[in-house]
Protein backbone atom coordinates (compact mmCIF):
# COMPACT_ATOMS: atom_id res chain seq x y z
CA UNK A 1 0.00 0.00 0.00
CA UNK A 2 3.06 2.47 0.47
CA UNK A 3 4.45 1.89 -2.37
CA UNK A 4 1.61 2.40 -4.62
CA UNK A 5 0.86 5.54 -2.74
CA UNK A 6 4.34 6.59 -2.48
CA UNK A 7 4.69 5.83 -6.68
CA UNK A 8 1.23 8.01 -7.20
CA UNK A 9 1.77 10.91 -4.79
CA UNK A 10 -1.40 10.60 -3.68
CA UNK A 11 -2.36 13.21 -0.79
CA UNK A 12 -4.62 11.23 1.11
CA UNK A 13 -1.36 9.50 2.49
CA UNK A 14 0.21 13.17 3.34
CA UNK A 15 1.21 12.68 7.37
CA UNK A 16 0.49 8.66 7.61
CA UNK A 17 3.63 7.68 6.87
CA UNK A 18 7.27 9.06 5.45
CA UNK A 19 9.45 7.49 2.56
CA UNK A 20 13.56 7.32 3.87
CA UNK A 21 15.92 6.84 0.65
CA UNK A 22 18.90 4.81 1.82
CA UNK A 23 20.59 5.92 -1.54
CA UNK A 24 20.85 9.45 -0.34
CA UNK A 25 19.90 9.61 3.79
CA UNK A 26 17.18 12.04 3.19
CA UNK A 27 13.70 11.29 4.17
CA UNK A 28 10.54 12.62 2.86
CA UNK A 29 6.63 12.78 2.78
CA UNK A 30 4.86 10.88 0.35
CA UNK A 31 3.79 13.58 -1.64
CA UNK A 32 7.28 14.88 -2.11
CA UNK A 33 7.79 16.50 -5.94
CA UNK A 34 11.56 14.94 -6.08
CA UNK A 35 12.37 11.92 -8.33
CA UNK A 36 10.65 8.79 -7.33
CA UNK A 37 13.74 6.61 -5.81
CA UNK A 38 14.03 2.65 -6.82
CA UNK A 39 11.63 0.68 -4.33
CA UNK A 40 14.95 -1.19 -3.28
CA UNK A 41 16.54 1.87 -1.88
CA UNK A 42 13.23 3.13 0.42
CA UNK A 43 12.31 2.21 3.67
CA UNK A 44 8.60 3.23 5.11
CA UNK A 45 8.20 4.82 8.68
CA UNK A 46 4.98 5.58 10.43
CA UNK A 47 6.60 8.82 12.05
CA UNK A 48 9.26 11.70 11.49
CA UNK A 49 11.09 10.98 14.91
CA UNK A 50 11.42 7.20 13.33
CA UNK A 51 13.57 7.98 10.95
CA UNK A 52 15.34 10.48 12.17
CA UNK A 53 16.29 8.05 15.05
CA UNK A 54 17.76 5.46 12.28
CA UNK A 55 19.70 8.60 10.89
CA UNK A 56 17.99 10.17 7.53
CA UNK A 57 17.58 14.00 7.37
CA UNK A 58 14.37 16.18 6.85
CA UNK A 59 13.94 16.96 3.17
CA UNK A 60 14.33 20.44 2.60
CA UNK A 61 12.15 20.59 -0.31
CA UNK A 62 8.56 18.93 1.05
CA UNK A 63 9.44 19.79 4.55
CA UNK A 64 8.62 16.38 6.69
CA UNK A 65 7.73 18.33 9.21
CA UNK A 66 5.09 20.89 7.92
CA UNK A 67 3.10 17.32 7.06
CA UNK A 68 -0.46 16.66 8.61
CA UNK A 69 -0.56 14.99 12.34
CA UNK A 70 0.46 11.21 11.81
CA UNK A 71 -2.78 8.96 11.92
CA UNK A 72 -0.36 6.34 12.88
CA UNK A 73 -1.42 6.96 16.41
CA UNK A 74 -4.44 5.17 16.16
CA UNK A 75 -2.96 1.52 15.94
CA UNK A 76 -1.41 2.15 19.05
CA UNK A 77 -2.93 1.67 23.28
CA UNK A 78 -4.58 4.99 25.11
CA UNK A 79 -1.52 4.83 27.47
CA UNK A 80 1.29 5.21 24.25
CA UNK A 81 -1.39 7.84 22.89
CA UNK A 82 -1.64 10.13 25.66
CA UNK A 83 2.30 9.41 26.64
CA UNK A 84 2.84 10.71 22.98
CA UNK A 85 0.80 13.71 23.60
CA UNK A 86 2.59 14.92 26.35
CA UNK A 87 6.11 13.94 24.83
CA UNK A 88 4.75 16.46 22.04
CA UNK A 89 4.61 19.50 24.35
CA UNK A 90 6.50 22.18 24.21
CA UNK A 91 8.20 23.74 26.52
CA UNK A 92 8.93 20.12 27.74
CA UNK A 93 8.93 18.67 30.56
CA UNK A 94 10.86 16.24 32.66
CA UNK A 95 10.39 12.25 31.75
CA UNK A 96 9.26 11.42 35.73
CA UNK A 97 7.12 14.40 34.99
CA UNK A 98 5.06 12.64 32.00
CA UNK A 99 5.54 9.33 33.66
CA UNK A 100 3.97 10.63 36.87
CA UNK A 101 0.99 12.16 34.75
CA UNK A 102 0.50 8.56 33.31
CA UNK A 103 0.43 6.69 36.48
CA UNK A 104 3.35 4.50 35.64
CA UNK A 105 6.83 4.25 36.12
CA UNK A 106 9.32 6.21 33.78
CA UNK A 107 11.51 2.96 33.23
CA UNK A 108 7.82 1.44 32.20
CA UNK A 109 7.35 4.51 29.66
CA UNK A 110 10.27 3.88 27.97
CA UNK A 111 9.64 0.81 27.08
CA UNK A 112 6.34 1.26 25.74
CA UNK A 113 7.99 3.98 23.96
CA UNK A 114 10.68 1.03 22.30
CA UNK A 115 7.76 -1.38 21.54
CA UNK A 116 5.69 0.98 19.91
CA UNK A 117 7.89 3.56 18.90
CA UNK A 118 11.14 1.97 18.15
CA UNK A 119 12.87 4.91 19.84
CA UNK A 120 13.26 6.29 23.91
CA UNK A 121 10.82 8.44 25.45
CA UNK A 122 13.29 11.54 25.32
CA UNK A 123 14.56 10.79 21.94
CA UNK A 124 10.79 11.29 20.96
CA UNK A 125 10.70 14.48 22.67
CA UNK A 126 14.22 15.38 21.03
CA UNK A 127 12.78 15.06 17.71
CA UNK A 128 10.07 16.19 17.71
CA UNK A 129 11.51 19.45 19.00
CA UNK A 130 13.97 19.55 16.37
CA UNK A 131 11.21 19.18 13.79
CA UNK A 132 8.82 22.45 15.19
CA UNK A 133 12.41 24.48 15.49
CA UNK A 134 13.21 23.64 11.35
CA UNK A 135 9.43 24.40 10.90
CA UNK A 136 10.04 28.02 12.05
CA UNK A 137 13.53 28.86 10.80
CA UNK A 138 11.77 27.54 7.10
CA UNK A 139 7.98 29.33 6.98
CA UNK A 140 8.58 32.32 9.04
CA UNK A 141 10.82 35.66 9.34
CA UNK A 142 10.96 35.15 13.63
CA UNK A 143 15.46 35.23 14.48
CA UNK A 144 16.98 32.06 15.78
CA UNK A 145 16.97 33.62 19.12
CA UNK A 146 13.17 33.71 18.89
CA UNK A 147 12.95 29.91 16.80
CA UNK A 148 15.50 28.65 19.62
CA UNK A 149 12.87 30.33 22.31
CA UNK A 150 10.03 29.54 20.89
CA UNK A 151 11.04 25.32 20.42
CA UNK A 152 12.25 25.12 24.00
CA UNK A 153 15.83 25.65 23.75
CA UNK A 154 18.32 27.60 26.16
CA UNK A 155 20.27 29.16 23.65
CA UNK A 156 20.73 30.12 19.93
CA UNK A 157 23.77 27.86 20.56
CA UNK A 158 21.61 24.92 21.58
CA UNK A 159 19.36 25.41 18.37
CA UNK A 160 22.13 25.36 16.07
CA UNK A 161 23.73 21.85 17.39
CA UNK A 162 20.32 20.01 17.23
CA UNK A 163 19.69 21.31 13.53
CA UNK A 164 23.79 20.47 12.70
CA UNK A 165 23.12 16.67 14.84
CA UNK A 166 19.76 15.93 13.15
CA UNK A 167 19.15 17.86 9.86
CA UNK A 168 23.24 18.14 9.17
CA UNK A 169 22.74 21.85 8.10
CA UNK A 170 22.57 25.02 10.10
CA UNK A 171 20.02 27.38 11.14
CA UNK A 172 21.16 30.01 9.00
CA UNK A 173 21.36 27.54 5.91
CA UNK A 174 17.86 26.52 6.41
CA UNK A 175 16.42 29.75 5.82
CA UNK A 176 14.73 30.98 2.36
CA UNK A 177 15.29 34.41 3.10
CA UNK A 178 17.05 37.06 6.10
CA UNK A 179 15.06 37.16 9.17
CA UNK A 180 13.07 40.82 9.63
CA UNK A 181 11.86 40.13 13.76
CA UNK A 182 8.84 41.84 12.62
CA UNK A 183 5.26 40.59 13.09
CA UNK A 184 3.01 39.00 12.71
CA UNK A 185 4.52 35.17 12.79
CA UNK A 186 3.45 33.62 9.81
CA UNK A 187 2.96 29.71 8.64
CA UNK A 188 1.11 27.18 7.16
CA UNK A 189 -0.72 24.18 8.93
CA UNK A 190 -1.35 21.38 7.18
CA UNK A 191 -4.22 19.19 6.56
CA UNK A 192 -5.34 15.68 4.57
CA UNK A 193 -8.07 16.79 1.80
CA UNK A 194 -10.44 16.85 1.50
CA UNK A 195 -11.51 19.71 3.87
CA UNK A 196 -15.08 21.28 3.72
CA UNK A 197 -14.05 25.23 4.12
CA UNK A 198 -17.66 26.39 3.38
CA UNK A 199 -19.17 23.76 5.74
CA UNK A 200 -16.24 25.21 8.85
CA UNK A 201 -16.83 28.61 7.66
CA UNK A 202 -20.71 28.82 7.73
CA UNK A 203 -20.40 26.93 11.28
CA UNK A 204 -18.08 29.13 12.69
CA UNK A 205 -19.60 32.50 11.32
CA UNK A 206 -23.36 31.19 12.94
CA UNK A 207 -21.83 31.13 15.85
CA UNK A 208 -19.41 33.60 15.78
CA UNK A 209 -19.11 36.18 19.13
CA UNK A 210 -19.01 39.63 17.72
CA UNK A 211 -15.67 41.28 18.93
CA UNK A 212 -13.66 38.38 19.27
CA UNK A 213 -14.79 36.28 16.16
CA UNK A 214 -14.31 37.53 12.76
CA UNK A 215 -15.18 35.13 9.48
CA UNK A 216 -14.49 35.97 5.67
CA UNK A 217 -15.02 33.97 2.84
CA UNK A 218 -11.78 32.58 3.34
CA UNK A 219 -10.44 33.30 6.52
CA UNK A 220 -10.92 32.88 10.18
CA UNK A 221 -9.88 35.84 12.46
CA UNK A 222 -10.16 35.55 16.44
CA UNK A 223 -8.86 37.29 19.79
CA UNK A 224 -6.98 35.36 22.08
CA UNK A 225 -5.70 35.05 25.54
CA UNK A 226 -3.02 32.96 26.20
CA UNK A 227 -1.12 32.44 29.76
CA UNK A 228 -3.13 35.68 30.74
CA UNK A 229 -2.21 37.72 27.61
CA UNK A 230 -3.46 38.72 24.60
CA UNK A 231 -2.64 37.65 20.97
CA UNK A 232 -5.07 37.23 17.48
CA UNK A 233 -4.61 34.97 14.45
CA UNK A 234 -5.98 34.64 11.61
CA UNK A 235 -6.14 31.30 9.30
CA UNK A 236 -6.92 31.79 5.79
CA UNK A 237 -7.95 28.72 4.23
CA UNK A 238 -5.32 27.32 1.42
CA UNK A 239 -7.20 24.60 -0.95
CA UNK A 240 -3.81 24.50 -3.42
CA UNK A 241 -1.54 23.84 -0.64
CA UNK A 242 -4.08 21.96 1.60
CA UNK A 243 -3.43 24.04 4.47
CA UNK A 244 -4.33 27.42 6.32
CA UNK A 245 -2.17 30.01 5.94
CA UNK A 246 -1.90 31.59 9.84
CA UNK A 247 -1.05 34.84 10.75
CA UNK A 248 -0.19 35.45 14.03
CA UNK A 249 0.45 37.58 17.30
CA UNK A 250 1.89 36.76 20.21
CA UNK A 251 3.28 38.60 23.42
CA UNK A 252 5.02 35.81 24.44
CA UNK A 253 6.78 33.74 21.90
CA UNK A 254 7.36 30.31 24.66
CA UNK A 255 3.17 29.97 24.15
CA UNK A 256 4.17 29.52 20.29
CA UNK A 257 3.64 25.64 19.96
CA UNK A 258 0.82 25.37 22.64
CA UNK A 259 -1.01 28.20 20.72
CA UNK A 260 -0.41 26.40 17.06
CA UNK A 261 -2.38 23.19 18.68
CA UNK A 262 -5.13 24.52 19.95
CA UNK A 263 -5.76 26.03 16.48
CA UNK A 264 -5.51 22.90 15.04
CA UNK A 265 -8.13 21.77 17.25
CA UNK A 266 -10.54 24.71 16.95
CA UNK A 267 -10.07 23.92 12.84
CA UNK A 268 -10.33 20.17 13.06
CA UNK A 269 -6.97 19.88 11.25
CA UNK A 270 -5.86 16.60 12.03
CA UNK A 271 -8.84 14.77 11.31
CA UNK A 272 -9.09 11.36 8.88
CA UNK A 273 -12.09 12.58 6.39
CA UNK A 274 -11.82 9.14 4.64
CA UNK A 275 -12.04 7.09 8.31
CA UNK A 276 -14.56 9.39 9.51
CA UNK A 277 -16.62 9.34 6.20
CA UNK A 278 -16.43 5.51 6.22
CA UNK A 279 -17.54 5.16 9.71
CA UNK A 280 -20.78 7.51 8.88
CA UNK A 281 -22.01 5.28 6.03
CA UNK A 282 -21.66 2.17 8.04
CA UNK A 283 -23.86 4.13 10.64
CA UNK A 284 -26.23 4.30 8.17
CA UNK A 285 -25.83 7.30 6.44
CA UNK A 286 -26.64 7.51 2.56
CA UNK A 287 -23.06 8.26 0.33
CA UNK A 288 -25.50 10.73 -1.89
CA UNK A 289 -25.83 12.71 1.74
CA UNK A 290 -22.85 12.73 3.03
CA UNK A 291 -20.13 15.72 3.62
CA UNK A 292 -17.10 15.60 1.96
CA UNK A 293 -14.41 16.55 4.45
CA UNK A 294 -16.74 17.17 7.27
CA UNK A 295 -14.76 18.90 10.13
CA UNK A 296 -15.97 19.64 13.23
CA UNK A 297 -14.97 22.95 14.88
CA UNK A 298 -13.86 23.16 18.28
CA UNK A 299 -13.70 25.69 20.72
CA UNK A 300 -10.48 28.04 21.97
CA UNK A 301 -11.19 25.97 25.51
CA UNK A 302 -13.54 24.45 27.69
CA UNK A 303 -14.67 26.91 29.73
CA UNK A 304 -15.91 28.74 26.43
CA UNK A 305 -17.70 25.48 25.34
CA UNK A 306 -19.38 25.26 28.16
CA UNK A 307 -20.48 28.74 28.26
CA UNK A 308 -22.00 28.56 24.79
CA UNK A 309 -23.24 25.62 25.81
CA UNK A 310 -25.53 26.60 28.91
CA UNK A 311 -26.37 30.31 27.57
CA UNK A 312 -27.92 27.79 24.19
CA UNK A 313 -30.00 25.69 26.35
CA UNK A 314 -33.45 25.69 24.87
CA UNK A 315 -33.10 28.26 22.07
CA UNK A 316 -31.59 29.12 18.88
CA UNK A 317 -27.98 29.47 18.10
CA UNK A 318 -28.88 33.09 17.32
CA UNK A 319 -30.39 33.48 20.59
CA UNK A 320 -27.88 31.64 22.40
CA UNK A 321 -24.98 33.55 20.68
CA UNK A 322 -26.48 36.89 21.28
CA UNK A 323 -26.24 35.88 25.13
CA UNK A 324 -22.67 34.59 24.38
CA UNK A 325 -21.36 37.81 22.45
CA UNK A 326 -23.15 40.45 25.74
CA UNK A 327 -21.55 38.11 28.35
CA UNK A 328 -18.05 38.86 26.67
CA UNK A 329 -18.31 42.18 25.51
CA UNK A 330 -20.07 43.54 29.03
CA UNK A 331 -17.36 42.04 31.10
CA UNK A 332 -14.69 42.99 29.03
CA UNK A 333 -16.08 46.70 29.24
CA UNK A 334 -16.26 46.43 33.32
CA UNK A 335 -11.80 45.51 33.01
CA UNK A 336 -9.97 48.97 33.82
CA UNK A 337 -7.09 48.42 31.22
CA UNK A 338 -9.96 46.95 28.36
CA UNK A 339 -8.99 47.73 24.68
CA UNK A 340 -12.10 47.73 22.83
CA UNK A 341 -10.65 46.62 19.87
CA UNK A 342 -9.37 43.27 21.47
CA UNK A 343 -12.47 41.87 23.08
CA UNK A 344 -11.50 38.03 24.63
CA UNK A 345 -13.84 35.59 25.97
CA UNK A 346 -13.41 36.14 29.69
CA UNK A 347 -12.10 33.23 31.82
CA UNK A 348 -13.58 31.60 34.51
CA UNK A 349 -12.37 33.31 37.37
CA UNK A 350 -14.01 36.78 35.90
CA UNK A 351 -17.46 34.92 35.27
CA UNK A 352 -17.15 33.37 38.80
CA UNK A 353 -16.33 37.19 40.59
CA UNK A 354 -19.19 39.10 38.05
CA UNK A 355 -22.70 39.95 38.77
CA UNK A 356 -24.60 38.42 35.76
CA UNK A 357 -27.46 40.10 36.27
CA UNK A 358 -27.52 41.78 32.81
CA UNK A 359 -27.79 38.72 31.30
CA UNK A 360 -31.61 38.40 29.42
CA UNK A 361 -31.45 34.58 30.76
CA UNK A 362 -33.69 32.62 33.13
CA UNK A 363 -32.53 33.23 36.77
CA UNK A 364 -31.66 29.60 37.02
CA UNK A 365 -30.00 29.50 33.87
CA UNK A 366 -27.63 32.32 35.51
CA UNK A 367 -26.47 30.51 38.06
CA UNK A 368 -25.50 27.85 36.87
CA UNK A 369 -23.10 29.52 34.39
CA UNK A 370 -21.83 31.01 37.32
CA UNK A 371 -21.58 27.60 39.30
CA UNK A 372 -19.70 26.66 36.32
CA UNK A 373 -17.36 28.95 36.44
CA UNK A 374 -16.56 28.86 40.34
CA UNK A 375 -16.06 24.78 39.53
CA UNK A 376 -13.99 25.95 36.32
CA UNK A 377 -12.10 28.44 38.53
CA UNK A 378 -11.54 26.44 41.17
CA UNK A 379 -10.18 23.31 38.71
CA UNK A 380 -7.98 25.38 37.08
CA UNK A 381 -4.75 23.79 35.71
CA UNK A 382 -6.17 20.31 36.31
CA UNK A 383 -5.47 17.40 34.22
CA UNK A 384 -8.47 16.25 33.54
CA UNK A 385 -12.39 17.53 34.31
CA UNK A 386 -14.44 14.45 35.74
CA UNK A 387 -17.82 14.06 34.02
CA UNK A 388 -19.76 13.39 36.66
CA UNK A 389 -18.74 16.20 38.71
CA UNK A 390 -19.79 18.56 35.94
CA UNK A 391 -22.87 16.96 35.69
CA UNK A 392 -23.45 17.72 39.77
CA UNK A 393 -23.78 21.08 38.64
CA UNK A 394 -27.74 22.00 38.91
CA UNK A 395 -28.91 23.05 35.30
CA UNK A 396 -26.00 20.79 34.02
CA UNK A 397 -27.61 18.17 31.64
CA UNK A 398 -26.10 14.92 29.53
CA UNK A 399 -26.80 17.44 26.41
CA UNK A 400 -24.86 19.92 28.17
CA UNK A 401 -21.82 17.97 29.07
CA UNK A 402 -22.01 16.12 25.81
CA UNK A 403 -21.42 19.75 23.46
CA UNK A 404 -18.99 20.58 26.05
CA UNK A 405 -17.22 17.11 25.66
CA UNK A 406 -17.68 17.43 21.56
CA UNK A 407 -16.44 20.98 21.26
CA UNK A 408 -14.42 21.81 24.19
CA UNK A 409 -12.29 18.45 25.01
CA UNK A 410 -12.52 17.66 21.22
CA UNK A 411 -13.76 14.18 22.21
CA UNK A 412 -14.36 12.35 18.59
CA UNK A 413 -17.27 9.67 19.96
CA UNK A 414 -20.17 11.46 21.23
CA UNK A 415 -23.48 11.32 19.55
CA UNK A 416 -25.89 13.73 21.26
CA UNK A 417 -28.92 11.43 21.07
CA UNK A 418 -31.34 13.95 23.35
CA UNK A 419 -30.37 16.77 20.84
CA UNK A 420 -33.94 17.61 19.10
CA UNK A 421 -32.20 17.85 15.70
CA UNK A 422 -30.36 14.66 15.83
CA UNK A 423 -33.73 12.81 16.85
CA UNK A 424 -35.51 14.45 14.45
CA UNK A 425 -32.64 13.93 11.50
CA UNK A 426 -32.10 10.20 12.55
CA UNK A 427 -35.96 9.27 12.49
CA UNK A 428 -35.45 9.96 9.02
CA UNK A 429 -33.00 7.40 8.31
CA UNK A 430 -32.34 3.97 9.51
CA UNK A 431 -29.30 4.57 11.53
CA UNK A 432 -27.27 2.82 13.55
CA UNK A 433 -24.75 5.32 16.16
CA UNK A 434 -22.93 2.90 17.28
CA UNK A 435 -21.78 1.55 13.55
CA UNK A 436 -20.39 5.13 13.84
CA UNK A 437 -17.34 4.45 16.59
CA UNK A 438 -15.42 6.09 17.51
CA UNK A 439 -16.33 9.32 15.09
CA UNK A 440 -19.91 9.49 16.71
CA UNK A 441 -19.66 13.53 17.30
CA UNK A 442 -19.32 13.85 13.29
CA UNK A 443 -22.51 11.70 12.89
CA UNK A 444 -23.83 14.28 15.47
CA UNK A 445 -21.94 17.08 12.70
CA UNK A 446 -23.18 15.14 9.71
CA UNK A 447 -27.21 15.07 11.06
CA UNK A 448 -27.34 18.77 11.48
CA UNK A 449 -25.93 20.18 8.45
CA UNK A 450 -28.61 17.52 7.13
CA UNK A 451 -31.24 19.60 8.49
CA UNK A 452 -29.94 22.45 7.25
CA UNK A 453 -30.06 21.30 3.57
Amino acid sequence: MYAQARMSRDRRFDGRFFVAVTSTGIFCRPICPAKLPLEKNVVYYEHASQALHHGFRPCLRCRPDSAPESYAWQGVTTTVKRALSLLSEIPQQPIGNIANRLGIGERYLNKLMQQSMGISAKEYQSFHRVLFAKKLLQQTQMSITEVACSADYCSARQLQRAIQRYCKTTPSQLRTSASTNTLPIALRLSFIGPYNWPQVRDFLAMRAIDGIEKVTAESYHRVIEVAGKKGSFTATYNEKDHGFDVSLVLQDIRSLYATLEKIKILLDLNADPYAIEQSLQNAGIPSDALLAGLRLPGTWDVFESGCRAIVGQQVSVKAAIGQATLLANTLHKQQTDADSTRVCFPNARTVAQSDLSFLRMPESRKRTLKNFAIFMANNEGAETLDDDAILAIKGIGQWTLDYINMRGKKAPDVYLAGDLIVRKMAAKYPLNPKRAAPWRSYLTLQLWEMSNQ
